[in-house]
């Protein structure tokens, strides 16, 4: 293959998947383009695309979080247990503001844990992560006490269920969180850090950049894209649930590198990512339109994602 054609097909090839993807649903079933089936797809896709925003980021540093997951479901879990101890004294919208913030605050200190403990404690990203994984989940339980937390009212399920319009307010958050996030990466210094920091950590302190800071300040921005998710995710269900969010890591992972980012740092796009967490959303819609049963669509969704990286792989190493 003419290196010009491997060239596009790294660019754009993932964009033909997701076009083919579409096209071969929609023809399997008839359900399938209907504007309820696909806003309902935007929807539930919106939570996993909001923490992919914050991991796209890591990984470009060349790091990883296997947390979000955790820090998510502890995030929806304050939020919940502070919504139903509302003061008397206290407006409704008031307290909800003040939950729905410490919510994400928790968020952003788990992540900035995170990134202390990498940067400053010189520690691979992967046990540290790991680590939180296992300390969030455990915090999750103690707090709720292994029992959910539920019934909130409609003013908290309206950032999951409300509308803007005729578009689902999840699909609104999502697309201009990563309109924001975009912007962020390609249009400013710091976004250039990032994947410079990816690319090459040394050059990038030669030049007098402090690449510490900017690692832990990714971190606690990871954490609260995963605390905001996990709030959407206790909107949605109406409950607080201790297992909530399990195995997010591993969807949101796969999203990122689908999305062709490096595990290595220094290449990928919120783009991309945005498309490769709609593909695995595709597939398990999908499937489940064609009434497949669900250990089926865990072997079909990895099966797609190690052909699409293998794919990738090759054409990068004959590159």
């Amino acid at each position: 293959m003419p290196n010009h054609w491997r060239t596009w097909a790294l660019d754009y090839g993932l964009y033909v998947v997701f076009a083919l993807l579409l096209l071969i649903l929609s023809q399997m079933s008839p359900y399938f383009f209907t504007v309820s089936n696909l806003l309902n797809i935007g929807s539930q896709v919106a939570m996993i695309a909001v923490v992919a925003i914050g991991m796209t980021m890591v990984i470009l540093m060349g790091e990883i979080d296997l947390s979000v997951g955790s820090v998510a479901a502890l995030a929806g879990a304050i939020t919940a247990g502070l919504i139903h101890a509302l003061p008397s004294e206290w407006p409704m919208g008031l307290w909800l503001a003040f939950s729905i913030t410490t919510g994400m605050l928790i968020g952003i200190v788990a992540g900035l844990v995170n990134g202390l403990f990498v940067v400053w404690g010189g520690i691979p990203s992967f046990i540290v992560t790991l680590g939180a994984l296992s300390i969030g989940r455990g915090l999750v339980l103690l707090y709720t006490g292994g029992r959910p937390i539920f019934g909130f009212g409609d003013a908290f399920g309206k950032i999951s269920w409300g509308h803007l319009g005729p578009v689902p307010l999840p699909i609104v958050i999502m697309l201009s969180l990563y309109l924001l996030a975009w912007l962020f990466l390609c249009k400013t210094q710091l976004g250039r850090y990032i994947y410079a920091i990816g690319a090459n950590k040394e050059a990038v302190e030669l030049a007098g950049v402090n690449y510490r800071r900017i690692k832990i300040g990714i971190f606690a921005l990871a954490g609260a894209f995963s605390g905001l998710a996990g709030i959407m995710l206790t909107a949605r269900l109406d409950s607080a649930q201790p297992t909530a969010a399990v195995g997010w890591e591993l969807d949101v992972i796969a999203a990122v590198v689908l999305g062709g980012a490096s595990l290595y740092g220094g290449r990928g796009t919120v783009a991309k990512t945005l498309v490769g967490a709609f593909i695995l959303q595709l597939i398990s819609n999908g499937l489940n339109l064609l009434e497949v049963q669900a250990y089926w669509q865990q072997i079909a969704k990895g099966s797609i994602i190690l052909a699409a990286l293998l794919v990738e792989r090759i054409l990068r190493g004959r590159r």
